[in-house]
């Protein structure tokens, strides 16, 4: 077992869990709720639980307002935090930051952009998930929550049509991001804005994973309402509607850069 920002997060079938954990997994999923976190009561929550979660594991310094609130990052038009809860109690949260070729900060693409440029340049769309955070009762309470801790980001993909997944990982978590849904690191370790530990970039082919990782991990799979209950209002306030519909670019050959 290892944590993820906060997560207490397992390695499910690399430690040969039966199937019947995934289907469980799969049947909690009526005990879940996604939500985008646009009021002010659920973004202060967020925000705070954010801070409680990276203090626990020693990722940053006690702050007065005990809140962790990226003003750049959080108050950017191309990102949005979403809040989970488990019957009805928040259990987690992550920060989705859409970027494409032309606009968007994002922690990825300003930590490493000489890793992400390129890919940008080549017209992907790139899904950049941060801040993920979870309470630690209810991570004891639910060894399935890293499951559905990480489906936002998961869905915004599949919305938005993306072709990668690019987060911003501390070193000792990369073995789990590769093992359960097949990231690569794509460069060594920098410093990140606001936490004391230092990170490395890693990517997921997202169009050419997408399929395997639901098979394995049914838990993943959305339908259309749900996706567009959780990102249409985001997807028109940016304009973005036509990504949802539109074809990707024909992909060419790009080579993430060496840190």
């Amino acid at each position: 077992m290892t944590r993820v920002a906060g997560v207490r997060v397992m390695y499910v079938h690399a430690l040969g869990h039966s199937p019947r954990f995934a289907d469980r997994v799969a049947k909690m999923l009526e005990r879940v709720e996604h939500r985008a976190a646009v009021c002010t009561a659920d973004r202060k929550a967020a925000y705070r639980l954010r801070y409680e979660a990276y203090l626990r594991e020693n990722l940053l310094n006690q702050r007065l307002d005990a809140m962790l609130y990226d003003e750049v990052y959080d108050a950017s038009p191309n990102s949005l935090t979403t809040v989970t809860y488990v019957d009805g109690e928040l259990a987690s949260t992550v920060r989705v930051h859409l970027i494409t070729g032309k606009e968007g900060v994002s922690p990825a693409r300003d930590v490493f952009p000489d890793v992400v440029t390129p890919y940008l340049r080549a017209q992907r769309i790139i899904i950049d998930p941060s801040r993920l955070a979870a309470r630690a009762d209810m991570a004891r309470r639910f060894p399935e929550l890293p499951y559905f801790a990480l489906r936002p980001p998961w869905m915004a993909a599949h919305y938005f049509n993306a072709d990668y997944i690019v987060l911003c990982s501390a070193s000792g978590h990369e073995a789990y991001y590769r093992r359960v849904y097949r990231f690569h690191t794509w460069s060594g370790l920098r410093s990140y804005p606001m936490v004391t530990a230092k990170v490395v970039c890693m990517g997921l082919d997202f169009a050419a994973e997408m399929e395997r990782v639901q098979s394995r991990y049914p838990s993943f799979r959305s339908t259309p309402a749900e996706r567009e209950a959780l990102f249409g209002e985001f997807s028109l306030s940016l304009g973005r509607c036509a990504a949802t519909q539109g074809t990707v670019p024909a992909r060419a050959d790009v080579q993430p850069a060496d840190a």
